[in-house]
């Protein structure tokens, strides 16, 4: 008898908890923010002080677009520990690793020098394409696959150029995950605890620094520190942003696919989304924060 109550107690202690760790007040928010979407939207929200949560479709497989350059980098410190790359070891640039597009690592000359270093930290920071693809072929897809599986992440996957996920890249492109998994992969290498504290806090570095600023990062103080990675095709856009808030941190995902909107301007339907949920979230989580965007910005982005 004394067994059984205890036990209900702890199922019902649960349950109180799980309860106390949604936030229904920014749910609501939440659910108004994307209603009429023309398209399917994941968001997932973390409060790092409070450990409550807002979602919508959190657990849905999205497409990463640019965001999978984080597991890469991941993949990538994980063969640095192995003792199977080196961060400071010479590269040299061949024609055959071009990504046609408008990357820095694209316009080098055959046969040019970089270090491996600068190769990731353009790969994360101005989202070099040709970089990115080139870090995967030195740390190898299914290895960083691996490296995720092991982590716990059972929804993100790298999928290009890995013959065993052909299926899931003709559906998702480069790679997959759910906002959910995205944003815990970011507060996995805020904590220290994405390959080792050492490799955590090189990478915190290089996603403290991006160049592509217009969207979530437009609508957060620019000296409040915010580590960040975006992501872009025709029918979706994602971000995932972890804010290094006055009042404590928090993390935020979101992504979209099948959007009707397939424009690339700032008027697209995902990036007045993404704005608009960080807008919300800063105000929400800083309320007394006066901070103005400067009037004439958007001639800089």
């Amino acid at each position: 008898m004394k067994t059984a109550l205890i036990i209900i107690f702890l199922v019902l202690n649960y349950t109180f908890a799980s309860a106390q760790a949604i936030d229904k007040k920014l749910n609501a928010k939440l659910q108004i923010l994307v209603k009429g979407f023309s398209g399917k939207a994941g968001i997932y929200v973390l409060n790092l002080k409070t450990g409550k949560t807002a979602s919508i479709n959190a657990d849905t497989l999205f497409p990463t677009a640019s965001m999978i350059k984080i597991p890469i980098m991941c993949g990538v410190m994980s063969e640095i520990e192995k003792g199977n790359l080196s961060y400071q070891q010479p590269l040299i640039y061949r024609d055959s690793l071009l990504y046609e597009g408008e990357d820095i690592l694209g316009s080098f000359k055959d046969g040019e020098k970089i270090s491996l270093s600068k190769v990731q930290m353009l790969s994360i920071t101005t989202s070099d394409n040709t970089g990115s693809l080139w870090l995967q072929k030195l740390a190898g897809g299914e290895n960083i696959n691996n490296w995720l599986r092991l982590n716990g992440f059972e929804k993100t996957r790298v999928n290009s150029r890995i013959p065993s996920r052909i299926a899931d890249r003709e559906i998702y492109g480069w790679g997959q995950t759910s906002p959910k998994e995205m944003a815990n992969l970011m507060v996995m290498i805020r904590n220290g605890k994405a390959v080792n504290p050492a490799a955590s806090e090189r990478m915190y570095r290089n996603l403290i620094r991006i160049y592509w600023d217009g969207e979530a990062l437009s609508q957060i103080p620019p000296y409040v520190q915010a580590a960040s990675k975006q992501g872009a095709v025709d029918q979706s856009r994602s971000e995932v942003v972890l804010v290094n808030a006055p009042h404590g941190d928090y993390v935020f995902c979101v992504i979209t696919k099948n959007q009707s909107d397939t424009s690339w301007e700032d008027s697209n339907e995902g990036f007045v989304l993404i704005r608009n949920l960080s807008t919300l979230l800063w105000s929400y989580y800083e309320p007394k924060s006066d901070w103005k965007r400067a009037k004439g910005i958007e001639k800089y982005h």
